[in-house]
């Protein structure tokens, strides 16, 4: 299988493609453990966080990228995010009522929403309509639309492990060569869904480009982790407003939240509140 909670870029000598392999198991299964996910929703989320540290490899600039991906039905929401250091977390939501019923996740007719969070600066979205059930054409027309960059993706997960594969096309140099998106992007094409789910990436790659001069570089590890924190969930709930919260509290003697990924537990009593609105004095 693709070397488990690590992604691995690769390139091609003189030529303007590149490549990244990504596995997950221990990070996946993280994220798994913390709900009781029909089997369906396993396979569809394992998918996307693989997308997720794809795609996360594009940053250039400390931040988040998050994968959203919006249905209507049983199942209404799929979501994994990645850091630039390599922090996977993800949740789904869906109708628990419908566990035992939901024996596939019907993408098409939804939306995957595309958001680059970083640290400092704006945030960019973008939104992709899926077309089909197959999230790697969302990928594709993503990139094709918005970069104009040729890219493929080849998404596998059983419930345990999941795998991704990257090929992209970068802006052409003068000495590149012409042919070779063609030719790489058609090789990659032979890769098989088990070879991904089972081979490690020096044999993906020695199976597919043999006859190419392919750079392979350092690893970088995977790890599940949430950026949940009391103080960005004081954030949060700041929004809803300091006498609505103080309403809260004297119902309910504090404000308990658990985030949604991990399901760590926060509470704050009256005191802690006030200090959410420093502008504000209690008597």
């Amino acid at each position: 299988m693709s070397n488990l909670d690590s992604m691995q870029r690769f390139t091609f000598d003189n030529t303007d493609v590149r490549g990244e392999l990504v596995g997950l198991n221990k990070s996946l299964n993280s994220a798994l453990s913390k709900h009781e996910y029909p089997e369906a929703i396993k396979i569809e989320l394992g998918k996307l966080m693989a997308a997720s540290a794809l795609m996360s490899a594009t940053l250039k600039y400390e931040g988040r990228l998050c994968l959203q991906v919006r249905l209507s039905g049983d199942v209404t929401l799929i979501q994994a995010e990645t850091t630039n250091t390599g922090e996977i977390r993800a949740i789904a939501r869906y109708d628990e009522s419908k566990q035992q019923d939901i024996k596939e996740v019907e993408l098409q007719g939804g939306q995957l929403v595309i958001t680059l969070e970083p640290a400092v600066g704006k945030p960019y979205q973008g939104v992709v309509p899926l077309d089909s059930n197959h999230l790697n054409e969302a990928f594709e027309y993503y990139f094709k639309q918005s970069e104009q960059l040729g890219s493929r993706f080849w998404l596998v997960c059983n419930g345990i492990t999941a795998s991704g594969f990257m090929l992209q096309q970068l802006p052409a140099s003068a000495e590149s060569d012409e042919d070779a998106w063609d030719r790489l992007s058609h090789l990659a094409s032979t890769l098989k869904e088990d070879e991904l789910r089972d081979l490690d990436n020096q044999t993906i790659l020695y199976r597919l480009f043999h006859e190419e001069q392919v750079r392979i570089y350092e690893e970088t590890p995977l790890q599940f982790a949430c950026t949940c924190s009391k103080e960005r969930t004081g954030n949060a709930i700041a929004q809803l407003g300091f006498d609505e919260l103080m309403d809260i509290i004297a119902e309910q003697g504090k404000i308990s939240v658990d985030c949604q990924f991990c399901l760590q537990h926060y509470s704050f009593n009256k005191a802690q509140v006030a200090e959410l609105f420093p502008e504000k004095k209690l008597h």
